[in-house]
Parts: structure tokens; C-alpha cells; sequence
């Protein structure tokens, strides 16, 4: 696979010379819209997560979830990139949590991203290996082991994230343009040979989410969109200001009108009343033979390696993501020191890509020991996982952002300060609230089992260790505390001031998140 090296960084460097800064400059928009649908993966979503969620919670109507998901999501990002132009660097979530809401919940929010970033990636080498696995056994005999698949991709993506390569642009978009245009076809091969020859609209009713499992379906619809807010982690790396909030809004439209229309015409294809007994049956194969019955196996075959280039391509970008999120961790020292350099070669976060790839070798390996399956419970068991940590953290930056216009005098309108935020943080506050009460159905479990109180339990004591952690720093290491949410200007404190000594640390804003009116530092 073609891949080209990162350009050199502009960098702000410590005293010893280690960058911790990214790369300036070198994105536009198709460049952090690529990074951003690569994260998305549409067809990995489409012919993995979409059946084994219909076989798991039993019901049809993921199209109207995916729907009410992408206007949810879109209504969150007019705050969220109004407030982004106050916010220009990689911290992310925890960064717009800890301005908001203060330094503390900051700390929760930023480990609750790390984890749930982490899940989703890591989970992806299950469906890697699964769908791999039979292609290789087809080309080159024998029968084909998932997790030697998963152990192979896992090298390669460990390799490019060490060097800071990433795919060639040009490439990426070639395959996105490829996935889409290969769903699209099937699709239409869906909807003309509709089963009982009726084209069924019923899924896509929002009525179906006033039914018990609501919350099971929004969820695994927000899988599709984990990432989108991945062009703000770009920000320090954009070629100008209007690259972030243009990319951000296309992803959103762009997978919520793939993920929608595709996750339907499966419902059509095989009746809306038999769709979760034939993904039971079929499982990841469902997109395919389906389409098989109506294209031949020529067209099954690509649809096939495009979905295997569709997870490698979300694996790498998955994977730079969740070391950004450590670089920033670590830069604000919420992570040991070194989590927060960069190579001075390449401009990669080099310990976060190891410390990343060292996590999805230790689960590819335990879940091949213990037997599990690759797709039931590493892939879709750890994806929808993170993404209901991604939407409890969504929830608590759309209160952020609400807490940062209501105290800060911006020249922002009404709706971008406040209407809009305010109806993104009720409606994530429901989907969150329905998600939680739903776990057993996401996770196909019964209701007293352990795996639904652990699932349910994880982010929410995750973020309340975070915020106990930072209460802690700010008595015990009051400097490490003041990083919280700084960014860049958190590097800034390590330069050395005159007289050899390092300068003085100088926040933006005090514990309670509000401007200091005086410097503070030594």
C-alpha cells in the first residue's frame, strides 16, 4: 500500500530538544475530511456492525437511529466548532470539557476518551482477521486463522504509526470512493429485488425508537460516527481555519446518508420482520450474499477486499487518533512525560504509538487464548463499548461548551452560543440515559449478567477517577495541574526562562475554568 511520510513539524521544543508539538500547516479540507471518513469506515460498518447489531438486539430500525444520530451530532458541532476557534490544539474533548466545566472534569473526560478511543480501534482487528482469513485460505490454502490475520495487520499498523506514515491521500480516497460506489450498487441490487417484491419504508420510522431497545440501536448507530470530531484533533495540523468545521460537517452528512440508506435497503432486501434472523444466520456475510444472489460473485469479490482495505485504512487513522489523544495527555503530563514527545524526524507521537500498539497486541493475543469470537465479541463487543463512551463524553462537551459561551463574551449569534448547543445536550442526555438502561440489548446479554454492570459501570467510574486524580494534583503537584487543558502553551512551561530556569507556567484559566485577570506563575 502506497504511504508517504508526515511533513517535517514545525515544533516547540523542550530543552532537550524533543518536539511536542505536530505538524503545522500541512491539511486542507480533503485532507481532514479523508482523515476523518477513513475513521468512519462506512463500509466496515455497513457489512459488519449493521448485521451482527440486527442479529444481536433483534430489530430492524438502525436507518431511523443512524438519522436522528447524525442531526444530534450536527446540532453538537455548531458549539462545539464555535468553540473550537477559542480552542486551536490537539487536546480535544478533555480539553473543551476542562474550559468548560473546569480542570477536574476535564481529567475525567480526557480518560474516558483514551478508553474509548482505545476499544474501537483494538476492536477492529477482530473483524480484520475475520474477514481476511478466508480470502487468505481461498488464495494460498489451509483454513485460515483470524488472529494470525489480526497479528500481520497489527505489525503493519504498528510500523506506519512508529514512522509517522500515514496512506497516501490519493489512495485513501481512491478506496473511500470505491466503498461507497460499491454500496451504492449494492444497495440499488437491494431495493430492485426487494423481498416480496415490496420496498418497505417502516425502518426508517422514528416511531420504532420510542420502543424498549431504543437505546441499543442509538448507540450502535453512533458507531459510524466515531471520529467525526477527529478533524478538531487536526486543528494544529490544518492549512486554514475553514478546513475543520467544513470537514467535520460533510463527515457527519456524508455517513449518516450512507450509513442510513444502506443499513435500510438490507431490510428491504430481506424484510424488515426477518432481517434479525437472517443476520443470525449469515452474520458479516449477509452484505455479500445477498448482493451475491443478485450481482454474481465477481462484484461479492470486491466488496470483500474493499472491506478488508476499508478496516486496515480506519485501523491506521484509528491509530493515530488514540496516540494524539495520549500526545495531549501526556504533554499536560495526565500521562507520564513521554507520552507527550514527538519524533524530531517525522513529527509522530512516538511513545503513544507504541504504548497503543502494545494494548492491541495484548488483546488480539488474550482473545485468541480464550477462544472468543472475532466479530461478536472482540469487534462488535469493543466498538460499541467505546462508542458509548464517546457519546457519555459528546454529552458532557455539549454541556462544556454551553458553561464556556455562558461565561465568556464572544461575538458568536444566539444559535451558535446557546440554542443550538442547549438542544445538543438534552437529546444527548436522552440517548445517553436510554443507552445505558438498553445495555443487555446492545451487548445481547441478560439482564444480570456481570458484562452489562461492567459495560455500564466502566466510563462512568473511569471519569470519576480522573476528576478524583486531578483533585488530587492540584494540592500534590499544583504544576502538572495548571497543564490541564493548555495544549501547546503547556510545553510552554518546560522552555528554559532567563538564567538557565525554566519560565513561569501561565493558565488560561483558573480551577473553576474561568480567565484568570492576573498571571499566575513564578
Amino acid at each position: 500500500m502506497p504511504v508517504a511520510p508526515t511533513p517535517p513539524p514545525v515544533t516547540l521544543d523542550h530543552p532537550g530538544g524533543v518536539p511536542v508539538t505536530l505538524t503545522r500547516g500541512g491539511r486542507g479540507v480533503p485532507g481532514v475530511l479523508l482523515f476523518t471518513l477513513s475513521a468512519a469506515a462506512p463500509l466496515t460498518v455497513v457489512a459488519a456492525v449493521v448485521p451482527t447489531a440486527y442479529a444481536v438486539t433483534g430489530t430492524g430500525a438502525l436507518g431511523a437511529a443512524v438519522l436522528v444520530v447524525a442531526v444530534v451530532l450536527g446540532l453538537f458541532s455548531v458549539g462545539y466548532l464555535a468553540m473550537s476557534r477559542r480552542m486551536t490544539h490537539v487536546g480535544a474533548f478533555h480539553a473543551y470539557v476542562a474550559r468548560g466545566l473546569g480542570r477536574p472534569a476535564g481529567v475525567g473526560a480526557a480518560w474516558v476518551a483514551l478508553i474509548a478511543q482505545n476499544a474501537v480501534q483494538v476492536g477492529l482487528y477482530g473483524v480484520v482477521g475475520a474477514a481476511t482469513a478466508p480470502l487468505v485460505a481461498r488464495w494460498f490454502g489451509g483454513t485460515g486463522t483470524w488472529w494470525l490475520v489480526a497479528l500481520a495487520a497489527w505489525a503493519l499498523v504498528a510500523v506506519l504509526g512508529v514512522a509517522g506514515v500515514t496512506v497516501d491521500r490519493t489512495v485513501l480516497a481512491a478506496l473511500l470512493l470505491a466503498e461507497v460506489a460499491v454500496l451504492v450498487v449494492f444497495d440499488l441490487a437491494h431495493l430492485r429485488h426487494a423481498a416480496d417484491g415490496t420496498v418497505d419504508v417502516t425502518a426508517l420510522s422514528p416511531v420504532h425508537l420510542l420502543t424498549p431497545g431504543a437505546g441499543a440501536l442509538l448507540v450502535v448507530a453512533a458507531v459510524g460516527f466515531v471520529g467525526f470530531e477527529s478533524a478538531v484533533l487536526l486543528r494544529e495540523e490544518s492549512r486554514h481555519s475553514r478546513a475543520v468545521p467544513v470537514a467535520t460537517y460533510l463527515a457527519v452528512g456524508l455517513v449518516g446518508a450512507v450509513l442510513a440508506f444502506s443499513a435500510w435497503t438490507l431490510t428491504v432486501a430481506t424484510g424488515p420482520d426477518r432481517v434479525a434472523a437472517v443476520a443470525g444466520e449469515r452474520g458479516t456475510d449477509l452484505l455479500f450474499t445477498l448482493a451475491g444472489d443478485q450481482l454474481g460473485a465477481s462484484a461479492v469479490g470486491i466488496g470483500r477486499a474493499l472491506l478488508v482495505t476499508s478496516v486496515l485504512a480506519a485501523l491506521v487513522s484509528l491509530h493515530h487518533t488514540t496516540a494524539r489523544y495520549a500526545f495531549a495527555l501526556g504533554r499536560e503530563r495526565l500521562l507520564p512525560a513521554p507520552f507527550g514527545e514527538a519524533s524530531p524526524r517525522t513529527g509522530a507521537p512516538r511513545p503513544a504509538s507504541v504504548a497503543q500498539s502494545a494494548l492491541g497486541l495484548l488483546v488480539i493475543v488474550a482473545c485468541a487464548s480464550a477462544g472468543l469470537e472475532p466479530v461478536r465479541h472482540l469487534f462488535y463487543g469493543a466498538t460499541v463499548t467505546g462508542a458509548l463512551g464517546m457519546l457519555l463524553l459528546t454529552a458532557a462537551t455539549s454541556f462544556a461548551v454551553l458553561a464556556f459561551f455562558a461565561r465568556e463574551a464572544t461575538d458568536e449569534n444566539l444559535w451558535r452560543r446557546a440554542v443550538a448547543p442547549g438542544l445538543a445536550a438534552v437529546a444527548l442526555v436522552a440517548v445517553v440515559v436510554l443507552a445505558l438502561a438498553d445495555v443487555a440489548v446492545l451487548l445481547g446479554v441478560g439482564p444480570d449478567s456481570p458484562l452489562r454492570w461492567a459495560v455500564a459501570a466502566v466510563f462512568p467510574l473511569t471519569g470519576l477517577a480522573g476528576t478524583l486524580w486531578a483533585v488530587l494534583l492540584r494540592s500534590r503537584r499544583p504544576r502538572a495541574y495548571a497543564r490541564i487543558g493548555l495544549g501547546p502553551e503547556s510545553a510552554a512551561a518546560d522552555l528554559p526562562g532567563r538564567g538557565g530556569r525554566r519560565g513561569p507556567l501561565l493558565p488560561l484559566f483558573d480551577e473553576e475554568g474561568t480567565p484568570p485577570t492576573t498571571p499566575q506563575g513564578g
